[in-house]
Order: C-alpha cells, then sequence, then structure tokens
C-alpha cells in the first residue's frame, strides 16, 4: 500500500471520527471548520509532479447532523478546485492559480471581457488613498481604466487601507507600521510594497460587479496572498447571487510568512467573498492567543453580469 493510500485511509477514518464527535456535541460552525480541516489535509496526500498541493475538493460545507451518512451523500455532488501553499511554494500556487482561471490579466478595462481574469496588487494606490488616509469602497470599480476592476470592498469596521510606501509625502512607517511597529518585520510583502487590511475589523466583504458599473457579476472563484497567518481562523467563505454560502476554506498557515488559497468553481458562480483575517483586527501584537494578519495580492475570475 502507498503512502498516498495509507493518509487517505488515515483521513477517512478521522473525518469519521470527528464528525460523530462535533455532531453529537458540536455547532454548525465547528462541523464545517472540521469538514474543512480534514479536506485541507488531504491536499499533503494528493500533489502534482511539482509538489503543488492542488486538490479536487468534493462539495461545500454539509450543515450540521445527527447522521453521519449524509455527511458523505451530501460532500459528493460539486467539485471546486483548491489550489493553496505557504513558505517558497507561493510564488508557483499563485502562478497555478492564474492557470487554472485560464486567459489573461484584463486588469482594468471596464466592461466584461469575455475570458481572463483581474488581479489587484494595491501597489498603483495613490499616497492619497494610502495610510495614513483610507482607501475608498469602490477604489477597484471606477468606471475608467486603469481602475475599473469590478471589485466593491466593505467592512464592518471602521475603514479600509492600503499600506504606505517607502517614499510617502508623510513619512507614513511601511506596512501597517504606523499602527504597531512590530508589523514592519512581521509582514513581508509578496509583491512590493503596499498591503491591505481592514481598521477596526478583522472581516473584508468581496463583492463583484460588471467592471466599471454597478451591475451585479459572478466570477469563477477568488484566491489572494496572506501574510503571518498563525491560526485556523483565517478563512474564505464564498457566496452565490442570492446568499447562498458555497462554502468554507481556510487558509495554510505560515508564521511571519506567506499563504496563498485560491478556490476555482466550474462555472462562475460567486458574487460575493467574505474573508476573514486572523482572530481580531490590527492594532495589538501578534501572538498565542491573538493572530494577526494582513493581504497581498488579490487574484480573481473575470466577473460576469449575473443572471
Amino acid at each position: 500500500m502507498s503512502w498516498g493510500d495509507r493518509c487517505i485511509i488515515f483521513l477517512h477514518q478521522t473525518w469519521k471520527d470527528i464528525s460523530l464527535d462535533v455532531a453529537n456535541e458540536g455547532t454548525p460552525y465547528e462541523f464545517q471548520h472540521s469538514y474543512y480541516w480534514v479536506l485541507q489535509r488531504l491536499d499533503y496526500c494528493i500533489r502534482t509532479s511539482d509538489g503543488l498541493r492542488v486538490s479536487r475538493v468534493v462539495g461545500t460545507a454539509p450543515q450540521s447532523t445527527s447522521n453521519s451518512s449524509q455527511v458523505s451523500q451530501s460532500a459528493a455532488t460539486s467539485a471546486p478546485q483548491v489550489i493553496s501553499g505557504a513558505g517558497d511554494e507561493v510564488p508557483k500556487v499563485v502562478e497555478a492559480y492564474r492557470q487554472a482561471l485560464g486567459g489573461v490579466n484584463n486588469s482594468g478595462k471596464p466592461g466584461s471581457q469575455p475570458s481572463g481574469r483581474r488581479e489587484i496588487n494595491w501597489d498603483g494606490v495613490p499616497d492619497q488613498f494610502a495610510a495614513p488616509n483610507n482607501l475608498p469602497s469602490d477604489f477597484f470599480n471606477a468606471p475608467t481604466e486603469p481602475r475599473a476592476r469590478g471589485a466593491l470592498l466593505t467592512t464592518p469596521g471602521t475603514a479600509l487601507q492600503v499600506s504606505a510606501d517607502s517614499d510617502n509625502p508623510t513619512d507614513t512607517p511601511v506596512r501597517f507600521a504606523h499602527i504597531n511597529p512590530s508589523y514592519r518585520r512581521m509582514f513581508h510583502a509578496f509583491s512590493e510594497q503596499r498591503l491591505f487590511s481592514p481598521i477596526g475589523s478583522h472581516i473584508v466583504d468581496l463583492t463583484f460587479y460588471v467592471p466599471g458599473t454597478k451591475t451585479p457579476a459572478v466570477v469563477r472563484g477568488f484566491g489572494a496572498v496572506y501574510l503571518d497567518v498563525d491560526t485556523k481562523h483565517t478563512a474564505f467563505e464564498y457566496f452565490d447571487i442570492n446568499g447562498k454560502s458555497l462554502g468554507t476554506f481556510q487558509t495554510p498557515i505560515a508564521d511571519n510568512g506567506q499563504s496563498f488559497l485560491g478556490v476555482v468553481f466550474p462555472n462562475a458562480i460567486v458574487h460575493r467573498v467574505r474573508i476573514r483575517y486572523g482572530t481580531t483586527a490590527l492594532g495589538p501584537n501578534d501572538g498565542v492567543k491573538t493572530d494577526v494578519a494582513v493581504m497581498d495580492d488579490f487574484i480573481y475570475g473575470e466577473p460576469q453580469p449575473a443572471q
């Protein structure tokens, strides 16, 4: 029996044990969380020839149930593709995710393009909309190029912010060190120099529109680079145009390093992504009980008008 076969058998038994325990005593969130823990560990068992963690996730997260047989039935329907990695893997998995979405980078062209993807790396944000100033929610859905990218960013917190670069006119420290000096050493940009984070919250909602318009749109998938993920709380939850959850997916852990998580669905179905950053908003020191994380590059499928 191969190592991969033994690993899969172990995870199958682990899932049976977890599902019974959580179904009897846990909450729906804990059940969903455990489900994706097992799926992500499966990434280590199924690897492509170049070592990237690429797996086919079976179904979206099931709801809590006292009958474990219902889990396997509901987990056998759809199959979004999860592409994730951490540390030195990140450049390769980012490129793999771009290829999975297909086409070219349509950058900031207004209107929906027939194929391709969009990317946001924050480095084109001018000083007037970077720290210590806040980023407008619709900055990346302006009607003209290069800001027509179909992305509306909101937060239950007080603001959205892009970090300062090294030659900003107000001498604001880089990498959110104006909020906490330790962040300058802790966060390492994937694409220099600017980073992105909510202020006053650890949650951001990303909603898609036909680029440059207010027409609701859907995409095939969304992925992003995280910095300093220390715990299992950092995750994406995807929603369709009707607000139905398509599943929650956890980001690989990389303390003081870089992580990437991207999901590709068979069709353009994602209208909104809820993005969770660690366990708390920017401010406190990062520690055992406090996980502070920020983000770098966003990559997502070409926004198409929602039907």
